[in-house]
């Protein structure tokens, strides 16, 4: 750009700089993401464990004790 008005040659990019992030996130509330099938879910009010069930969140299962949500292990 001799001139430095915009009429010099085009340059090798193509001004579109866009930046991929990458990193270990976790899941929600602060829990393992996407932990698996195995491990349990655990009662946070009574401690129970139960062999968590593929394909269910251990949020949306009650303790078979107090009927309290239960939570990842």
């Amino acid at each position: 750009m001799p001139g430095r008005d915009g009429s010099g040659p085009a340059g090798p990019g193509s001004g579109q700089g866009r930046q991929q992030q990458s990193g270990p996130g976790r899941g929600r509330m602060g829990g393992p993401a996407g932990a698996g099938p195995g491990g349990s879910c655990v009662c946070p009010k009574c401690n129970v464990k139960v062999p968590h069930q593929q394909g269910v969140p251990c949020m949306e299962m009650e303790c078979p004790k107090c009927g309290a949500p239960m939570a990842r292990e």
